[in-house]
């Protein structure tokens, strides 16, 4: 499981993140949480299915449609999602799988390091970034 400094180091160099479940109506915690760390620097990819354009960028409908890297997959889905996530972030080499307050999932939580990724589980990237960046 990611620490302190593990965090610290992943968010100072960083520069992509896929959103995935990202919304366009801004009463949503992934709208607001993707727009905070869009105005710290990150380019912020938004993979929702039911969505053309969020935060200025255009939506894929999946991880596997997003050409060249991606640093954070920073999930807002349901917990049950995530195997399924996780497989198309190692397919895209991810450096991480974020999975925000609430989501969790151990197994998948497991394949995603045993491939070499950092893990966050349950924590919210904009409070961590605040937190440990400011």
């Amino acid at each position: 499981m990611a620490n302190d400094k593990a965090i610290r180091d992943l968010l100072s160099s960083a520069k992509i993140i896929a959103v995935v479940g990202l919304s366009s109506n801004p009463v949503r915690a992934s709208h607001g949480v993707a727009e905070y760390m869009q105005s710290k620097g990150y380019r912020i990819i938004p993979v929702n299915p039911h969505e053309t354009e969020v935060l200025g960028e255009r939506a894929v409908a999946s991880l596997d449609e997003i050409a060249g890297p991606i640093d954070i997959v920073n999930v807002f889905r349901r917990s049950e999602h995530l195997p399924e996530i996780v497989s198309a972030a190692i397919r895209k080499g991810a450096r991480c799988v974020w999975m925000q307050m609430g989501v969790s999932h151990a197994e998948a939580a497991q394949q995603a390091e045993e491939q070499g990724m950092l893990v966050v589980m349950d924590r919210c990237i904009m409070r961590e970034h605040a937190r440990l960046i400011g």
